[in-house]
């Protein structure tokens, strides 16, 4: 934020301060007459950005100061909705659905409070005003007769149909799937209006799903024609005088560990052993900044991008194919440029020593984590034989990776042991298979190298006191800790809590939970109290991993933030940042940590959308079919059931017909009145697939009797 924003909202924190006008403002701040007129665009920015209000009479406040709050609505599909302050410290703000007031969901709107929070209930308000417009286009299915059509968009949570009149319709048949343009915002019961701008082919086609996934999250589908000239003209081969410019680990043991079907290899490790019982390991990746020069067209479109998607049945990469399949990837067998950071750890985990450095490697193998897991799990002779000269480095990689993660869990880190899901598509889209994706040893051999990692270079940056992006994960609220507290207490497992919350205390209950029925719930709940990570110029730590120094430093084929670190870590070793530097790189981060922390969340609402709907395709073909589940989530409408395959369905209070039955917040349960037999989280039940709505991606189940 400017110096001179700063300064008028320090001004507007005044005790004495009463609303002004533009022009007192520029009177009380003695703007000559020269600079007015930026004074002025400056008041205007500050109004759009929502950090201060213009009321009725053109006078200006701080909206804390006027009873209201700033941030985006969060729309639902029944019309009412709720306010996400952009204060993280406030609480969410109740919208009933005559309160709208023509805004959309994600909207960036300003609310007045009309009924304060109380303990048991959230603050209730009404929109003011709408700051900025998020939907200026909305994809759906369109529907029509003679006269006109509606599109109905494929996100519930926009719950007004878009209104088309004939002459807008450009070709759109009924049960099409469209993108249309919004020419008319929504007034108080009017719906909004608009005109078709683009036809993606019937809601039945092959690959019009994810098309229309990809198309409602804005996410590029390709990469313009003069960014895949640019990368396409770089050439395969490094110049000689590069590489004799570092050091050569073209002779050392180095390994890829991925799943089978990566192709962009950003990470690569080695091993040794010292004799006094230390380990030297060696992380090594892949050097993108090489290629990838600030302010070049490359850097701009993966800066838009900011990270890589991964869909059910595709990857939408940050980077152009010649660099991330290719050039970059760091492919067995071939020369490639790298940033190495290797690290001298003793027995506890502790790393003694570290050298941070520009490297040439060339990788000996790409192994998968499959046949690592079988050279260490299973012992598998065959593979033992055809990968000899390694299996003792996989051993002691095994042992180190042991001694990292006993040294993370004694600090309080938070392990979530989570199922992942894989989902199995045919050649035409259609799942074939939903299972559970395993983390075994050679997955955690991997995330424990790149923790230390990325530690070691966070707090190496952090002391050399240079503009940096960490990765940040803040403290949890205490009202969402004690809301926690009191949900396991029920369960049984004791917290012992103090005012600070430390890690520690919670990794305790995922401790006891572990094995037990209801481990997914209390992992799942924990998870849901904690706060997001997020990207920040600013090192406050890392919650989770509880670790005072993060960032991500290891991926930088597929994150914006990696890439924007490699870069400043090679300007610092060779010594080239100055005070002008530093101010100019204070901006960039900034921006990065932004930009990278909104991608990252976009994407991944996307990647769950995808697998959501390739989920309720699946169960779709299953109807009548019986399985066992897990209590997942218990509400007053009823009770959440997910399968042994991650899969997860409803089942409606009302297809439970055996009782009436009430829902107990304090237990997280259902009481049958009459019978008083208890449906609570964590209980084994079994359930049969009953409907399945693919549009909607829900899937209801109904109880089975034993």
């Amino acid at each position: 934020m400017s110096k001179i924003k700063e300064s008028i909202l320090e001004f507007l924190r005044r005790e004495s301060y009463r609303p002004m006008s533009a022009e007192e403002l520029a009177k009380a701040f003695q703007i000559d007459r020269k600079q007015i007129g930026e004074f002025f665009s400056i008041i205007d920015e500050m109004e759009e950005e929502g950090l201060i209000f213009k009321t009725s009479k053109e006078k200006y406040g701080l909206p804390e100061k006027m009873n209201l709050v700033i941030g985006k609505l969060q729309g639902h599909q029944k019309g009412f909705g709720f306010v996400i302050p952009d204060d993280e410290k406030l609480m969410d703000v109740f919208i009933p659905a005559e309160n709208i007031n023509g805004a959309m969901h994600n909207d960036r709107v300003v609310a007045r409070i009309i009924k304060a929070a109380t303990p048991t209930k959230t603050a209730e308000g009404e929109i003011i005003k709408i700051l900025k417009r998020a939907n200026t286009r909305v994809v759906g299915t369109f529907e029509k007769n003679s006269y006109f059509g509606f599109v109905i968009p494929d996100d519930k949570r926009i719950y007004q149909d878009i209104f088309i009149s004939k002459s807008n319709f450009n070709g759109a048949k009924d049960g099409d799937k469209v993108i249309a343009e919004v020419t008319k915002w929504p007034e108080k019961r009017r719906n909004p209006e608009g005109r078709i701008i683009e036809v993606l082919g019937n809601k039945n086609k092959p690959g019009i799903d994810i098309l229309s996934i990809i198309k409602k999250y804005n996410l590029p589908e390709e990469f313009p024609k003069e960014i895949e000239e640019y990368a396409n003209a770089i050439p395969d081969e490094i110049p000689e005088k590069e590489i004799k410019r570092r050091r050569d680990l073209r002779d050392l043991k180095i390994v890829t560990i991925d799943g089978e079907d990566a192709k962009d290899l950003d990470d690569a490790v080695s091993i040794e052993r010292l004799p006094d019982g230390k380990f030297k390991l060696g992380v090594h990746i892949a050097d993108v900044t090489y290629y990838v020069k600030e302010k070049s067209p490359l850097d701009k479109e993966a800066l838009k991008r900011g990270t890589s998607v991964y869909l059910v049945d595709r990857v939408i990469p940050m980077l152009p194919k010649k660099l991330s399949n290719g050039v970059c990837s760091l492919n067995p067998r071939v020369d490639r440029l790298t940033l190495s950071c290797v690290m001298t750890i003793d027995q506890n985990g502790k790393v003694v020593d570290y050298e941070i450095f520009e490297s040439v490697i060339k990788t000996c193998e790409r192994m998968t984590y499959t046949d690592v897991t079988k050279i260490l799990r299973d012992n598998d002779p065959d593979l033992i034989k055809r990968y000899d000269y390694l299996y003792e480095d996989f051993k002691a990689m095994e042992e180190l990776c042991n001694i990292l993660n006993r040294k993370r869990m004694q600090r309080g880190a938070l392990d979530f042991d989570f199922e992942e899901c894989k989902i199995i598509l045919d050649e035409k889209g259609k799942p074939v298979e939903v299972k559970p994706y395993e983390r075994d040893i050679a997955n955690r051999i991997i995330e424990e190298f790149m923790i230390v990692c990325n530690e070691t270079i966070a707090e190496h940056m952090f002391w050399a006191n240079i503009p940096f992006v960490y990765r940040i994960h803040e403290d949890p609220d205490y009202e969402k800790i004690m809301h926690f507290n009191e949900f396991v207490h029920n369960l049984g497992y004791k917290v012992k809590f103090a005012k600070d919350i430390h890690p520690k205390m919670l990794q305790e209950v995922l401790e006891s939970a572990k094995g037990k029925k209801e481990q997914p719930i209390v992992d799942m709940l924990l998870l849901r109290s904690l706060k997001q990570a997020r990207y920040s110029p600013e090192c406050s730590g890392h919650f989770g991993l509880a670790s005072k120094y993060y960032c991500h430093f290891t991926s930088p084929i597929r994150r914006y933030p990696d890439l924007i670190i490699h870069r400043i870590i090679k300007e610092y070793l060779k010594g080239k940042i100055d005070e002008k530097r530093i101010e100019k790189l204070k901006a960039i981060v900034e921006k990065a940590a932004k930009q990278s922390s909104d991608m990252e969340r976009l994407a991944d609402e996307a990647e769950r959308e995808t697998e959501d709907l390739k989920k309720a395709e699946y169960m779709a073909e299953r109807i009548g079919e019986i399985y066992t589940g897990i209590i997942s989530s218990v509400t007053h409408f009823g009770m959440f059931v997910e399968l042994s395959n991650t899969i997860e369905g409803l089942v409606h209070i009302n297809s439970m017909t055996d009782d009436y039955y009430l829902f107990d917040e304090n237990l997280y349960a259902l009481i049958g009145e009459e019978t008083r037999k208890i449906y609570r989280l964590g209980d084994e039940v079994k359930v049969k697939v009953h409907r399945v709505d693919i549009e909607s991606r829900n899937i209801d189940f109904v109880l089975v009797e034993e």
